[in-house]
């Protein structure tokens, strides 16, 4: 579905995470079920005769619109948040807000790839996330998954915080979103493979899973990434154990469908003409659904490379400071069949955006 981050009234572009449009002062929320942002007054907007309402969590920075039929006035991404700070640690509220901000932003590239996403409250191992704060709580918040559980730690939200463990562990990127990216790939390996031979597959690619996990993360953190690691894999944490290479390449996959479906929404593209590198333009789509993985991957090469070169004009390291090798490319291969395969119909997200809410007391 082509996303409409535009004003309703004038036409100016928003970015997903605003309240106002920032030409016409005009108050907006977005609507998931159409892609597209909408007028409100009153706390509430009129979608084609039905009524919307602003997110109760609007003043901790949701601008997403919930169905009338919603229970507790929370939208579908702030009702998969099972656990938060205490109300009264606005600390931690402030730093849930940013993470919330991320979080809607994963479940709309979910939503858009028609990922299913069962809500913890409605089946066993359903997805959730408990978003604690280690600053609040003077202990460590392990961050994680657990069926079906992503546990983060508010903290990370800080960018000095965030920066400093990125440094400590070696590694080329790490954000709030790249940890959602990463958790929820947990989630996925145990909801879309769904038989024996598809997990044979996917340990020809990955490794077995069945290995022990406890001493695969001792042996990890006390002697690190094997030698010439970076021929197999796309990252040193990914070679810790199976389930963290799919993890891994899962949450790149998110990285570059989620970047190359932007590009294309504001109409970016690689002219031919201009370089002596390549005969043909890169026209990056919205959707690679029904593209083979070689062609989300040819693109992906040419629109990755302009990126780093824009990034380091302006001083910045690399936006993908990632290599892609053969057998990851394979791998992302594998999680591109998975993904295409389990695609949800627009009925089927409409049915999540407009489901009654959690029962009461949960």
């Amino acid at each position: 579905m082509i996303p409409q981050p535009r004003c309703p009234h004038c036409r100016h572009f928003v970015f997903l995470d605003q309240l106002e449009c920032p030409r016409c002062g005009a108050e907006i929320a977005y609507n998931l079920r159409t892609r597209q942002f909408f007028g409100v007054r009153a706390g509430k907007a009129d979608i084609h005769g039905e009524t919307w309402f602003t997110c109760s969590q609007r003043g901790w920075g949701c601008n997403w619109l919930v169905h009338e039929h919603a229970g507790s006035g929370r939208c579908f991404s702030c009702r998969l948040t099972r656990k938060t700070p205490d109300t009264q640690d606005t600390i931690a509220l402030e730093k849930l807000a940013k993470t919330e901000e991320s979080k809607r932003r994963l479940v709309l590239q979910l939503a858009d790839l028609g990922l299913p996403m069962e809500p913890w409250y409605e089946g066993n191992k359903g997805l959730g996330f408990d978003l604690l704060s280690s600053i609040s709580l003077g202990r460590p918040v392990t961050i994680g998954h657990a069926s079906g559980i992503i546990t983060l730690d508010l903290a990370e939200s800080l960018d000095d915080h965030r920066e400093a463990l990125r440094i400590r562990l070696g590694e080329p990127y790490r954000t709030m979103l790249g940890h959602l990216r990463h958790e929820v790939g947990h989630y996925f390996q145990n909801v879309l493979i769904a038989d024996e031979a598809t997990w044979e597959t996917c340990r020809e690619f990955f490794g077995d899973e069945r290995v022990d996990y406890r001493e695969a993360l001792q042996r990890h953190y006390s002697t690190g990434a094997p030698a010439g690691w970076s021929e197999s894999y796309i990252s040193e944490y990914s070679t810790m154990h199976p389930w963290e290479d799919f993890a891994e390449t899962f949450a790149h996959y998110l990285h570059i469908t989620g970047t190359l479906q932007t590009a294309a929404a504001v109409g970016m593209s690689l002219d031919s003409r201009v370089t002596n590198l390549r005969d043909t333009d890169v026209v990056p789509l919205l959707s690679y659904a029904r593209e083979p993985v070689q062609r989300l991957l040819a693109d992906w090469e040419w629109m990755s490379q302009a990126f780093n070169r824009i990034n380091r004009s302006m001083g910045h390291g690399d936006l993908y400071p990632f290599e892609i090798v053969p057998p990851v490319a394979r791998k992302l291969g594998f999680v591109h069949d998975l993904v295409t395969a389990a695609g949800a119909s627009a009925d089927e997200v409409t049915a999540l955006v407009q489901a009654e809410d959690e029962p009461v007391g949960v």
